[in-house]
């Protein structure tokens, strides 16, 4: 049970280090309290969402649908990094992208595709697979938190310039999802 459960902490902390790296980049732009705890709760419902449906979808679809789901995913990520980038050369400072909406769910599911994939070929039942999809969603919610708590604490260093950090960050993230790094 033991190790069952170092595993199971290992795949969440895995998982969530991408929340974590793209939530950074995320929180230059300065967002709120209120929204980084709703960010944080969307990521992690998402995280734990995720994996049930890979694991209802099954063994069947696993390949193509893993494939597929890193496309969309980092694409996504892409697109929200490159938007982030067009944004400083307008002439007010508000950004394309804003995670609120449609941009929040965005967000969650490119974050969260991994998961996906992961669930797709997870074989457990009953409790064991509870426990995974609860650990997912708290760690990735923590470090979705974390990584935007860091992120709007360094933002006023790095000022205007926060924005070109978080987009490159992004599109970083998205580009390697994509290609399967």
């Amino acid at each position: 049970m033991f190790s069952e459960m170092v595993t199971i902490i290992i795949m969440a902390v895995a998982l969530s280090m991408d929340a974590f790296s793209i939530s950074l980049g995320l929180g230059l732009l300065g967002i709120n309290y209120r929204r980084i705890v709703l960010i944080g709760v969307t990521v992690g419902i998402f995280h734990a969402a995720m994996p049930l449906l890979g694991m209802f979808i099954g063994q069947l679809l696993s390949y193509m649908m893993g494939t597929i789901a890193h496309f969309v995913g980092g694409s996504g990520l892409v697109i929200l990094g490159s938007q982030m980038l067009l944004s400083t050369f307008r002439q007010e400072s508000s950004i394309i992208f804003s995670p609120r909406g449609i941009g929040l769910l965005l967000f969650s599911i490119s974050v969260s595709i991994d998961s996906f994939t992961i669930g797709l070929s997870l074989g457990m039942i009953g409790l064991k697979t509870w426990v995974t999809v609860m650990s997912f969603a708290l760690f990735s919610a923590t470090f979705t938190w974390a990584g935007l708590l860091l992120g709007k604490k360094v933002g006023p260093f790095v000022g205007n310039q926060s924005e070109w950090i978080g987009g490159f960050i992004l599109i970083f993230f998205g580009v390697k999802m994509m290609v399967g790094a």
